[in-house]
């Protein structure tokens, strides 16, 4: 039951497949940006009972950089992943990945192509330390803990748009948002806005 009616988990999946991506669009807007320390790695849900591999980072305060999901994890998915979080978060200057050489092939590859700044001046650091990337790691839990209280994936889609939906609540309360004050405090008005700006 919510708000008084009756509805099925089925039709709140529907709904967040349906539309959580515009969500995540709309919200983008007002997305503060992030620190250049990134902390980078990859955890698996399962779809179907296969491993689908979800790609995460956070910057060194455990604000959410980007996130990707994956069929595969190899130098491509690394490289899909790491283009979708430059393009939103330009401002890099040290990434901390674990010991998964496919994601250091990957970054050397694009950063020898002038994908972000590999041999400038203060160039990128790529390096692995198990101790910094705690904090993703950590932060994967709040992911998998969402995913866990489901029933499973059958679809390789339903499984990315439900997780653009649970990866968005998660920025909403770490407030990476810069709302702005004429919106209000109230959460159904502030939705509103939103979706309308």
């Amino acid at each position: 039951m919510w708000r008084g009616l009756i509805i099925a988990h089925s039709t709140i999946l529907r709904w967040v497949v349906r539309y959580a991506e515009t969500c995540e669009g709309r919200w983008r807007r007002f997305e503060r940006p992030v620190g250049g320390s990134w902390r980078a790695d990859e955890t698996f849900i399962k779809v179907r009972g296969q491993l689908m591999y979800l790609y995460r980072a956070v910057d060194a305060q455990g604000n959410t950089v980007e996130f990707y999901l994956s069929r595969t994890r190899g130098i491509a998915a690394a490289k899909a992943f790491f283009r979708k979080a430059l393009k939103h978060h330009p401002e890099l200057h040290s990434i901390t990945l674990d010991g998964h050489r496919p994601s250091h092939s990957a970054l050397r590859r694009m950063g020898m192509n002038g994908e972000f700044n590999f041999r400038g001046p203060d160039p990128v650091t790529i390096r692995s330390c198990q101790y910094l990337n705690n904090i993703v790691e950590q932060d994967h839990r709040r992911v998998k803990l969402r995913l866990q209280a489901m029933l499973g994936f059958k679809k390789f889609y339903n499984a990315r748009r439900a997780i653009i939906g649970i990866e968005l609540a998660q920025m909403i309360h770490k407030a990476q948002f810069a709302i702005p004050i004429d919106f209000g405090s109230n959460p159904g008005v502030v939705w509103r806005h939103v979706l309308a700006a």
